[in-house]
């Protein structure tokens, strides 16, 4: 059953479930922003109570953190983390959980992310901060990634 306060966008990429887990896991300063923006990993631990510390930064020199606590690893199937916690379990936001799921598809992998959001007034804010073309850059530079490295 689908959220209501849910955004996600979902791909197939061609490569397995594995390759996608690995790039997705090890290499997201290369596609975590859409372009121009670039992501740097301070920090993620990828376990259940790990923290997430990514910081992203524009062409005009702005800088956006991106705190929070990762919730559930299934290795090379789904990760799901939230902003609603920072530094040892202090309430932040909240303003999403993230649900990443990696599925085996054919020789590929359908990979989806979505947003869960508290209410539909956060849901809708983020919606017109430019959800579907932010998101839908992220996976389509994770593709191109895990696509090239498989040829």
């Amino acid at each position: 059953m689908t959220d209501p306060h849910e955004l996600s966008v979902t791909r197939y990429i061609d490569a397995p479930p594995e390759k996608v887990w690995e790039v997705y896991t090890t290499r997201k300063d290369e596609f975590f922003c859409p372009k121009p923006w670039r992501a740097e990993v301070v920090e993620e631990d990828h376990r259940a109570g790990g923290r997430s510390r990514i910081n992203m930064y524009g062409p005009q020199g702005e800088k956006n953190e991106v705190n929070g606590t990762i919730l559930e690893v299934v290795p090379h199937r789904r990760i799901v983390s939230t902003d609603a916690f920072v530094d040892d379990w202090q309430p932040a936001g909240p303003f999403i959980v993230a649900v990443t799921t990696f599925e085996p598809e054919g020789k590929g992998t359908r990979y989806t992310a979505a947003a869960r959001h508290w209410t539909a007034e956060a849901m809708k804010q983020h919606e017109d901060m430019g959800f579907h073309e932010g998101w839908g850059a992220v996976v389509e530079q994770l593709a191109q990634l895990c696509e090239d490295d498989t040829k």
